[in-house]
């Protein structure tokens, strides 16, 4: 029985399991913990008594036969937890011990590793080390024990970027409430929230330490009859009382939210960015953009704000050209700040695409603009305006603000807006940070080439470890009527200090942001700590590395970042100087540019 289920939630954590002994009779073990209402058992694959010893046939099996059981219950409600499979180290150990076998595609390997709050020995570093010794395989996965101590939230906050399958959570971790029942501390329950929301398993491993009589009636399943019995009572396992409290916090999470369920499909998957000036963007790529209410209507609250500042009398009709039209969702939601505003408005539709010039077209004939919208089929940067403009609105900001070239369209556009004309953005700048994110990492490393390792790529960053907050990068105001070519080529030096208890870490590569500011107090973005909510119109930007930078704990990152310029293209190049020196990514933009 899975804990539950909400909206738009078909991860594997809604599934818990059981740790349990060595049995010869599996198959009753396993109908145990099924009947008990767990979905699968982690068992161990040989008897721990069984000793290798050669007679005259050689050595005798190490483990029962497979045939006990079907190939879809071994597949759905087994899995194991000796051999190869997972290697368990302590929290003090003076070597790290071989392991013998090799990993095999398809195969997945899961090492367990104890998780406490002592600050004797940090088990990720035993993790590091054991990955690294693998060369960072990609069906490597670690399995967490959780007792009833835990390292700093720092500290924990660094396994949300590693490859976590499960945490085996043991009983002696449960406090006891009122009722006698088990329950955990505000600390672990924030924490297996955190898991749940990142796909990870449960497993339920100890003796009861709660002995109660009958389930909790405030946290009991309302299902009946699950396991086929006429009264619907389930069969009576020692550690269902836990169970039973873990899918108490499951059904107690919120809900996914409207902006959650749309990105969920998202989550974690590399994706080029748009090239929205050398291709134009196809039908259902605007169709996405513009269900984005959100950012309409900060668009919309921007307008109207320059709206009332430019208007002094009634008989003032403004110009505002919207450049890059796309199929029309800011010349909707200027008409519509024009008539909150109670003002005059004449549009300039400016658009390259054809193909959204033809929607854009039928749009306007449809609402009844033809008075008010005129379509200009053109790049922006060669049309010859027959007026200045008032407003100046865009939306061609890209996930790391400049990244879709906004600077060099907007300078290209400036011409035609008067020297006391508003920009809609005014400005925006972009974020960056270190991240830890072994699942993109070896998503890029798979394509076994430099060149991928040398792009940027939008992505939902979700199993991911901010190691240090983000910080500013550059800056690009508008308009820039400063007489002198405008120079958009930038660097900048920075030093990422992870918080003290945070302990030692990997950099996988960088976190990219932005924030905008549209008119005065009104902005939009992504930086994390000012993100404008229910938006999904951007997802965050990732910078890789070739190779991940270990970081000793206490330690800073140093990054340096340029933002380089030539006739054509326009480029990114990074490069990390400490604690350890990596390669200048994307040289010369030899792997990834943007066209100009």
């Amino acid at each position: 029985m899975p804990l539950a289920q909400r909206a738009g939630d078909n991860s594997e954590a809604r599934y818990c399991g059981v740790e349990v002994g060595f049995s010869d009779d599996i198959q009753n073990t396993l109908a145990f913990a099924l009947g008990g209402q767990f979905d699968f058992i982690v068992a161990p694959l040989t008897d721990p008594e069984y000793r290798p010893s050669k007679g005259k046939e050689g050595p005798p099996p190490f483990s029962g036969s497979d045939l006990v059981l079907s190939p879809s219950q071994w597949s759905s409600h087994v899995g194991l937890s000796n051999l190869q499979i997972w290697l368990r180290i302590p929290l003090i150990a003076p070597e790290l011990q071989a392991v013998e076998g090799t990993v095999e595609e398809d195969t997945a390997f899961l090492k367990r590793e104890p998780v406490s709050g002592k600050p004797l020995n940090d088990s990720w570093e035993w993790w590091n080390m054991f990955r690294s010794l693998c060369e960072y395989h990609c069906q490597l996965s670690v399995v967490l024990d959780i007792t009833g101590s835990l390292p700093s939230p720092a500290s924990l906050k660094r396994w949300i970027g590693e490859p976590l399958r499960a945490v085996i959570i043991h009983t002696s971790a449960f406090l006891t409430n009122k009722k006698g029942y088990p329950c955990l501390s505000k600390r672990h329950q924030n924490f297996i929230t955190t898991l749940f929301n990142h796909n990870v398993q449960i497993i339920v491993s100890g003796e009861s330490m709660h002995h109660v009589d009958s389930l909790d009636p405030t946290t009991a399943s309302s299902e009946s009859g699950a396991n086929g019995s006429e009264d619907g009572a389930y069969p009576r396992h020692h550690l269902r009382p836990y169970l039973e409290y873990i899918s108490h916090l499951y059904r107690h999470m919120d809900p996914l939210t409207e902006q959650e369920r749309f990105e969920i499909g998202y989550r974690d998957f590399l994706q080029a960015p748009l090239q929205p000036l050398m291709d134009n963007l196809e039908s259902q790529t605007y169709e996405t953009f513009e269900k984005d209410a959100t950012k309409y209507n900060q668009y919309q609250k921007a307008v109207y704000a320059a709206l009332v500042d430019r208007v002094t009398d009634d008989e003032t009709t403004v110009v505002l050209m919207v450049v890059g039209a796309g199929r029309g969702p800011l010349v909707r939601a200027s008409l519509q700040a024009a008539e909150d505003a109670g003002c005059r408005l004449k549009v300039y539709a400016v658009e390259k695409n054809p193909n959204a010039v033809v929607t854009l077209h039928s749009l306007i004939k449809i609402e009844g603009w033809e008075d008010l919208v005129t379509v200009v089929s053109c790049d922006m940067r060669e049309w010859n305006a027959p007026e200045k403009a008032d407003i100046l609105v865009s939306e061609l900001l890209g996930s790391f603000g400049d990244n879709e070239l906004s600077p060099e369209c907007l300078d290209g556009a400036q011409r035609f807006l008067k020297q006391d004309g508003i920009s809609i953005p005014s400005s925006y700048t972009s974020y960056i940070c270190p991240i830890t994110t072994s699942k993109l990492y070896n998503d890029v490393k798979s394509y076994n080439d430099l060149a991928h390792f040398e792009t940027a790529y939008v992505v939902k960053l979700h199993s991911v470890s901010m190691l240090a907050p983000p910080q500013e990068v550059f800056t690009f105001e508008h308009p820039k009527f400063t007489g002198d070519k405008i120079d958009n080529g930038r660097y900048k030096k920075l030093l990422f200090q992870p918080p003290e208890d945070t302990g030692s870490a990997l950099v996988h590569g960088f976190g990219g942001y932005f924030d905008a500011v549209l008119y005065k107090d009104v902005h939009l973005g992504t930086e994390p700590s000012t993100a404008t909510p229910n938006m999904f119109s951007w997802f965050a930007i990732f910078f890789p590395l070739r190779r991940p930078v270990y970081i000793p704990a206490g330690s800073a990152v140093e990054l340096h970042f340029w933002r380089c310029v030539a006739p054509s293209k326009v480029w990114y190049e990074w490069a990390v100087s400490s604690p350890d020196v990596s390669p200048i990514h994307n040289a010369n933009g030899r792997s990834y540019w943007v066209g100009l």
